[in-house]
């Protein structure tokens, strides 16, 4: 293993991202609080640049008990990382696909030391 060094903390603001590269490997480290999440920068679905996508909370449908809709509702703890190609949305915490538990983003351990910021790989 070893350690690629990606920024200082405070250089990640709240809920973005910083996409680094070692060889042909890309990396997006996402910032949520105080956790950070490193997640290969290949979409399961068609290879596209899934760590440069939108980050935005999950949204869900307000439905009544008869099924009507009102409105949308976005949830604050489930924040997704959503495909530019295709639309792909995988939570950013978990790395999984919200309808497709087999559908994973390749993850990278973090590590925060001495104000910085690091991914380990193989």
């Amino acid at each position: 293993m070893r350690e690629i060094f990606v920024a200082n903390t405070d250089e990640i603001e709240d809920r973005e991202r910083v996409v680094i590269v070692d060889g042909s490997l890309e990396i997006g480290v996402f910032r949520l609080g105080d956790d950070f999440f490193a997640w290969e920068n290949n979409c399961p679905h068609s290879g596209g640049p899934i760590c440069q996508g939108r980050i935005m909370n999950r949204v869900i449908e307000n439905l009544d008990e008869n099924k009507k809709s009102h409105g949308f509702l976005y949830v604050d703890e489930d924040v997704h990382i959503i495909c530019p190609w295709h639309g792909f949305e995988f939570n950013i915490r978990t790395g999984v696909h919200p309808g497709d538990s087999q559908a994973k983003l390749n993850g990278f351990d973090v590590l925060v030391r001495n104000g910085g910021v690091y991914v380990e790989i193989e």
